[in-house]
Formats: structure tokens, sequence, C-alpha cells
């Protein structure tokens, strides 16, 4: 028998190890939840759209981010709250399938919430919430479909103005003011390697080369690689060449098994090393004779093999990055060989130049295939700071994706927060008709849209109340596409201004939001099973963590 004394608690307690937390009702889990999710939102917000602020967030490596792109910001905060983390998955999801969006998906999802908020204390259940939210997601997708500019369906992805015309948005809203140099730029690298079927585009063949020094009008597009080091030997230029790849490096090799060797006289050791040199000259010969001008070499270079390949005139590359030998042997059609031997003509690759360039004081090489069906372009960006060609990158690579998304789906919706606007007017119209409770949160939903051209006018310092009543009143009178014109401050058509948005990333931000919405809402208690402040579950022996 137990004694009294040992009995554990009642309810939950007795159930759940000492030190554990249980967290439920609307109070402690629903509102908390929200709480939480909306201080995320409240930091991704401020940087929506093309006047968006700059977060300075330094990460658990003391590494400086100054970007203004939400994906990097939440990655980078680490965050621990369990409900904002739904919401940072959702941005993750968002970068992930579309490459740009993740703040209107983070920003969205957290207004709506506040908007849950609302209704939980005026009495509605989380489950009412969630039914109406439903319902006004999928009213929303067929608006959508409504809004898509007519014709826009068919396009030549490799006709620049229209891909320019795409992407312009999304490169605007990381660097606002660079577009038209830098849509250019990324419209060019990905029509050099796009494929014969545009649905296999690989956005891993559009690579950026980030030089310090020089300004952003000094990049251009290099078709081929730009690799960020010099050639090993004294041959730094080669035209027309034929290329061989060795994975393992261009050394002699150790033996497989250990052995001694003993030596009884000074001739001997002299011959022991003229083997040595007479079999390294012998295996480089035999890859100058294969017809190879430029060796490629995936680990060290020895300084015996190295002088071999001076006299043979062998042009000596070292790239030292597993993935970075591969996208040579993309560009070059290059087969890696494990070791130094000779080459098979099908193993070789081919560049019609590689040479050492001097680029604002770096020395770089570069791989040029300028004949057709190459499959690696380079973008080379110049810019003052390292923060600024991060950033830089980030807008390039929103560039990339979104040339990604429109090769699969290229139907454009207005922007500007033209469309925004109009899926607020018609859904605040479908609620009136709805009946149930439920109509309160398709209202409440319709007006989570004011947010998007909220966000932008307070961003650009103009008057939000004053664009947002008279975008409604323009959109009442049927001009579905006027949207916010952010240089004047006036409401203007979108189609003047050029600024369009993919129907794809609209569509996935605002499912993402409202998937995540939802997930938090249908949460209505929080129980961790692990001591408050006592050492982590994950924990390993030696004291470190696991990674999450």
């Amino acid at each position: 028998m137990v004694g009294l004394g040992a009995m554990p608690g009642y309810g939950i307690q007795s159930m759940l190890k000492e030190g554990h937390r249980h967290l439920s009702g609307l109070e402690e889990a629903v509102l908390k939840n929200i709480d939480a999710c909306r201080e995320l939102s409240a930091i991704t917000r401020t940087s929506l759209g093309p006047n968006g602020m700059n977060k300075m967030v330094i990460n658990h490596l003391d590494k400086l981010f100054v970007t203004n792109d939400a994906a990097t910001i939440v990655n980078e905060l680490e965050v621990q709250h369990p409900a904002a983390k739904i919401l940072v998955l959702a941005g993750r999801a968002q970068q992930e399938e579309i490459g740009d969006g993740a703040n209107l998906t983070i920003s969205f999802a957290g207004e709506l919430l506040q908007k849950a908020e609302e209704l939980i204390r005026m009495g509605l259940h989380p489950s009412e919430i969630i039914i109406g939210y439903t319902k006004a997601i999928n009213k929303t997708i067929e608006i959508l479909e409504d809004l898509v500019e007519k014709g826009s369906e068919n396009m030549d992805v490799r006709n620049k103005e229209e891909v320019v015309l795409r992407m312009r948005s999304a490169v605007a809203s990381k660097q606002f003011g660079q577009e038209d140099i830098l849509c250019p730029l990324v419209a060019d690298a990905c029509m050099q390697v796009c494929p014969k079927n545009p649905a296999n585009f690989n956005v891993d063949n559009v690579r950026v080369a980030k030089l310090v020094g020089g300004g952003l009008h000094n990049s251009t597009v290099v078709r081929g690689m730009v690799l960020k080091n010099d050639a090993a030997g004294s041959i730094k230029r080669v035209e027309k060449a034929k290329i061989a790849v060795f994975a393992g490096g261009v050394d002699t090799s150790a033996t497989e098994t250990k052995g001694t060797v003993l030596i009884h006289s000074a001739e001997q050791l002299e011959n022991y090393a003229k083997t040595e040199e007479a079999k390294v000259e012998e295996l480089i010969k035999a890859v100058a004779d294969s017809g190879a001008k430029v060796i490629v070499s995936g680990a060290a270079v020895g300084d015996m093999a190295l002088h071999f390949c001076e006299r043979y005139k062998l042009m000596v590359l070292k790239i030292s990055s597993k993935f970075e030998l591969r996208r040579f042997c993309r560009t070059t059609g290059a087969v890696a060989i494990l070791k130094l031997s000779q080459p098979n003509a099908d193993e070789l690759g081919y560049a019609d130049s590689v040479s050492v360039e001097e680029i604002g004081g770096a020395r770089v090489t570069v791989v040029k295939n300028e004949e057709g069906g190459n499959s690696v372009a380079t973008v080379v960006l110049r810019g003052s700071t390292d923060s600024i060609l991060d950033d830089l990158e980030r807008a390039v690579d929103d560039g990339v994706n979104t040339y990604k998304s429109m090769c699969r789906d290229s139907r454009i919706i207005p922007g500007a927060a033209a469309t925004e606007i109009e899926l607020a007017k018609r859904l605040k119209e479908f609620s009136l008709k709805e009946t149930g409770l439920d109509q309160y949160a398709i209202a409440k939903f319709a007006e989570s849209f004011e947010m998007v051209p909220r966000t932008l006018s307070e961003n650009a310092g103009l008057n939000a109340m004053e664009i947002i009543s008279s975008l409604y009143a323009e959109h009442a009178a049927g001009n579905t596409k006027v949207g916010i014109d952010l240089e004047e401050g006036v409401c203007k058509d979108v189609s003047v201004l050029k600024i369009w948005d993919l129907y794809v990333t609209k569509f996935f931000a605002l499912k993402y939001s409202a998937d995540a919405v939802c997930t938090v809402l249908r949460v209505d208690q929080i129980i961790m099973a692990k001591p408050a402040g006592g050492p982590r579950r994950d924990a390993q022996p030696g004291g470190g963590m696991d990674e999450d």
C-alpha cells in the first residue's frame, strides 16, 4: 500500500511530472498565442512594401544582417514561442514555394489574429471564427480568379519586356529605386539558362558573385561562372579550352596500405625521388595529351604537380566547394574524375574562355560559354559594403524565384494594394449575405485586407486614412485597378504605373496565412512537460544542444 503522503497531486498534476506548465482556456492559451503572433507580425509589418524599413538583426553567431526581407528576419530571430513559430513556418513555406511574399504572409496572419481577438472579446467562440475565416478564404480565392488581367496567362518567358513587367514589384519591394537596373540583369540571366521546357527552370542555375567596390551600375551578367579565386599557376588566360576536372585533387596520392622502404645509399634515395617525379610527370603528360588545356582540382594541388602543369602549359584552378565543383561541371559539361588519370574524350568539358580578371581589387576567374545551351549564368553584383551586397543578392534571388513562378503560371493581378481593396470590398458584400455568426468573422477577414494599403501608406509617410477612403471610393465607382502611387502619394491606375503582382504569389500568401491562423485559433491548451527554466529535454550529456 502506498501511504497517503506519497500520493501525487490531483487533476492534470497527477498525470505529468513535477515542474510541468499547463495553460488552458481563452485567457491563458488562445489570447496569449494571439499576442505572441501579433508581436511577430508587428516586427515584419514595417518592412512591407518598397518603402519598408530595414531591420538590424544580430544572430547567435554575432553575424549582422541589415535587411527588410521578412524571410531572413524571422529565420535569424530564432523565435521560441510555439504559436509564433507556426507563423514563421508559414512564411518559410511561402519563401520555399514562391520565393517572395513571406512578409505579406506573416503580416496578414498577424492582422487576422488581431481581428480574431476582437471577435473573441465580443463573445464569439474560436470555432465560429475558424468556420468564418475558412469560408472567407475560399471566397477570396474565387474573387482572385476574377481579378486576373485578361490575356496574361499566355506569356513568352523569353520576352524580356514581359519578364521585367512581372518581376518589377518583387525586386522593388527589396530595392526601391534600383529595380530599373536590377530587373534587366536578372531577366537576362534567367533567359540565358531557361531550358526548352520553361517549367523545368532551375533557380540554382543563376548564380550571384558579390564583389565589394564600384556601384550597382557596374554590375553585369556573365554567361558561365565567376569563381572568387585566382588560378594556381602562371597561366592566367586560355581560349577555347578543353577542361579536365579531378574531384580528388592533383597530387601524388598516398598508397592504400602502409609500407616501409629501406634505402641503403644516396643513389637509391635519388632514384626513389626520381621515380616519384617521373610518375607525376607521366600523369600530367597523359592529361595534356588528351587535349585538355585546363585542370580543375577539387582538393589540394601539389607543388610538383603544379610544376609539371606549368611545363605542359596547363592552366590550374582550385575549387574547394563540392557544390561549386558540381556547378562548374554543369557549366562546362565535364565529368568529375575521382583520381588523377588520363581522361576520356567524353569526360572533358569545354569553355570558350577561362581567364583571370581583376574586378575592384579582387582577382576572379571568369569561365565563359558564349555558345547557346550553357546551363549556368552569373550576376556579378558590385556595391560599397557587404551588407548592401547581401541585400542586393536577396533582391536578385526574389527576381529569379519570380521568374521560376511565372514559368509555371504567368497570370498577373493588379499590385499597389489595388487587389487587396477590391477583395475587402467584395468580401464585405459577401458577409452581408451570410446569416450565421460567422458573418462577423467574414467581415473582419475583409477588414484585415486594409492592413496592406494602410501599411504601405504609413511606411511611405502618407495619411493612411485618406488613402484607404479614396481607394474605396474609386473601387466603388468600378475602377478595380486603382492602387497607391507611393512616390506622389495619390491613387492611380496600376496599369499606368506598371505595378503588377503574380497571381500565384498572392494566392499562396493568403492561403498560408489563413491556414496558419486557423491552426493557432484551434489551440485551447498548452502543456509543457519540461520543467520551467530547467535543462532542455534535448540537451546532450556534454552540454551541447541538438539543432532544431
